[in-house]
């Protein structure tokens, strides 16, 4: 005689519901080699991969850094409603194709956002109990302009852009549920690793 049980399952156990954690900071304060980090020592963390209007850095690939679309697919997405969050960055759209994340929350998987303040807000905004917010702040803002020129990926009047952006996106660090502060890239990341 069997038992409905018999199966082993252990039917008043749930499955976890994923996580998503969103990281955000002004360009060149850390967050995208704090993600990239995070992602190669956890192989349970899915890193989210963002649609952009932008074209790719020297090393990006398509589908691996973000799915490269013009402007014209980016209309598509976001009038079909099928991005979790987008936004206007420096005259370029960013935006996370809301199917895969929702579909890695359901399956139990935590899900990374390397983000500006505005995805942040609108991720949390739908979905406020699934969301763990972190701001990463630059020790100093000479420091930041000197990461921003250090990388050598863009002109001087990206840079400026970047840097005059950056000043307004920092305003915004108190929306976050975590602040952390990457002075030394080892300790930063071992307060990521904590929260």
């Amino acid at each position: 005689m069997t038992t409905p049980h018999d199966d082993h399952s252990k039917p008043w156990e749930t499955q976890r519901r994923g996580l998503l954690l969103l990281l955000c900071s002004p360009a060149g304060a850390g967050k995208t080699s704090l993600s990239r980090r995070l992602v190669a020592d956890y192989a349970d963390l899915t890193l989210s991969i963002s649609a952009t209007t932008r074209n790719a850095r020297p090393g990006e690939e398509h589908e691996r850094e973000y799915f490269f679309v013009d402007d014209a697919e980016f209309d598509r997405l976001t009038n079909e409603n099928l991005l979790l969050e987008w936004a206007s960055v420096n005259n370029k759209r960013y935006g996370t194709p809301k199917a895969p994340v929702m579909d890695a929350l359901e399956a139990g998987k935590d899900v990374l956002f390397d983000v500006d303040w505005q995805g942040a807000r609108q991720i949390y905004a739908q979905a406020p109990t699934d969301t763990v917010r972190v701001f990463v702040l630059p020790p100093s803002w000479s420091d930041l302009s000197r990461r921003l020129h250090a990388r050598a990926q863009d002109s001087e009047e990206v840079i400026q852009a970047r840097l005059a952006l950056g000043r307004e996106e920092i305003t915004h660090w108190s929306e976050f549920d975590y602040v952390i502060v990457d002075k030394d890239f080892d300790r930063a990341y071992a307060g990521l690793i904590h929260i």
